[in-house]
């Protein structure tokens, strides 16, 4: 891992103070993605020791939360695209998609710090309903949790990760 986290290098440039925490987060679920599945063979991406979810279930996964929870917090419902990937996330994958899915990540990643950059500090506390249900959030609990929830699954892969290379 990096010497140092991305919380601890400074602001991320153009995003408002205020979204700071969640740009960190963000940036950090990237970079630590990479690092942690750099190493692994298509095997080991796939493999579910004690029946936990796959290392390339929680790299979709990750991919798929950033999108859904920065969807909802935009005010949109899901695509049937993001439906369909959320449908997908548990598939194994082949060696040949592996760097498909890291560019995918990088993208979203990406695309969730643009979103950042561009959100309007005034409506943070705007509601937001998610899911079919409506749930009740805001803007600012839908991009804090993709993040977290993001994060959490770095931490399930990094476990994974390691349990898979012994």
């Amino acid at each position: 891992m990096s010497n140092t986290e991305w919380w601890q290098r400074g602001p991320v440039d153009g995003v408002p103070a205020m979204l700071q925490p969640v740009a960190h987060i963000v940036l950090q679920v990237g970079e630590s993605v990479h690092e942690l599945v750099a190493p692994l063979t298509e095997a080991q991406w796939n493999a579910r020791p004690a029946n936990v979810a796959s290392i390339a279930f929680h790299v979709r996964h990750i991919v798929g939360v950033l999108d859904r929870l920065f969807t909802y917090a935009r005010g949109e419902a899901l695509s049937e695209a993001q439906f369909v990937a959320l449908r997908g996330e548990g598939a194994p994958i082949a060696q040949g998609d592996i760097a498909t899915l890291l560019a995918r990540l990088d993208a979203q990643v990406a695309s969730a710090l643009a979103e950042l950059r561009a959100a309007d500090p005034s409506i943070l506390g705007d509601f937001r309903g998610v899911g079919r249900a409506q749930l009740p959030s805001t803007v600012i609990g839908c991009l804090v949790h993709g993040a977290e929830h993001s994060m959490r699954h770095v931490g399930q892969l990094s476990v994974t990760a390691s349990v898979v290379r012994l």
